[in-house]
């Protein structure tokens, strides 16, 4: 396992309230590669902020190393457009992380429709366990969290203590807006998921993820109508 490179909650204020105020996202992202080189990995779910921060750390890290939670349970749109990003960014290491479980496996024994039964332990089996597992071989990831996302999100700086994961989090789009991501995307003609032109605006796994109404936040169409909020990756 490396030895994670952590920073004590004196160090993380001075550097999200000092060296990385005024800052935009390719700073960060800059800062980052800087700290942390080829320890540094993006877990990425190619939702539209996904293939925003993809872009910007080419633009930084042509080479970089880009993890996708492959649960076996997205949709097909997701897999599209992963190929997509490969044929346009050639140069990026992109890892297909799986559970250890095959959704057959999973079937077999914890029963047919995990999600539904123990969502918890189904995002546990097929993300948490997938991500902690790549992130023991890096010091730091990033991440597309936004603290307009959701009220569990607004609080999230540049650089935060994961401590779920021992590591460090960086997220250099806090500051964005939805409208950001998408005028980011139009702009530079990025490829993105159709699902969000079908008012999905955050899109996971098949079985957990449905549109939203207008109005509606942009989150709610996951886990709907169950309580969870989160996969547990954030938390």
């Amino acid at each position: 396992m490396l030895t994670h490179k952590t920073f004590d909650s004196e160090e993380l204020e001075k550097i999200n309230n000092i060296e990385l105020t005024g800052r935009d996202a390719l700073d960060v992202i800059r800062w980052g590669y800087n700290e942390y080189g080829d320890d540094l990995v993006y877990a990425c779910s190619f939702g539209a902020e996904g293939v925003v921060l993809i872009d910007l750390i080419s633009k930084v890290r042509p080479d970089a190393d880009i993890v996708f939670l492959d649960t076996g349970f997205h949709f097909k749109e997701t897999y599209e457009l992963i190929e997509k990003i490969k044929e346009r960014y050639p140069s990026l290491n992109i890892i297909m992380q799986e559970p250890e479980l095959t959704p057959q496996q999973q079937a077999e024994q914890e029963g047919e429709k995990l999600w539904e039964t123990d969502p918890d332990k189904c995002c546990q089996i097929r993300k948490l366990i997938p991500l902690e597992k790549i992130l023991n071989q890096y010091s730091a990831w990033l991440s597309g969290l936004r603290r307009e996302q959701s009220l569990t999100r607004r609080n999230t700086q540049f650089v935060n203590e994961d401590k779920r994961f021992s590591s460090i989090k960086i997220c250099p789009l806090i500051h964005w807006t939805w409208d950001d991501v998408w005028l980011y995307i139009e702009t530079f003609n990025l490829p993105y998921n159709p699902l969000h032109d079908q008012n999905y605006p955050s899109i996971g796994c098949m079985q957990c993820t449905q549109a939203v109404l207008e109005g509606e936040d942009l989150r709610s169409g996951r886990w709907a109508a169950s309580g969870k909020t989160e996969c547990g990756l954030h938390k």
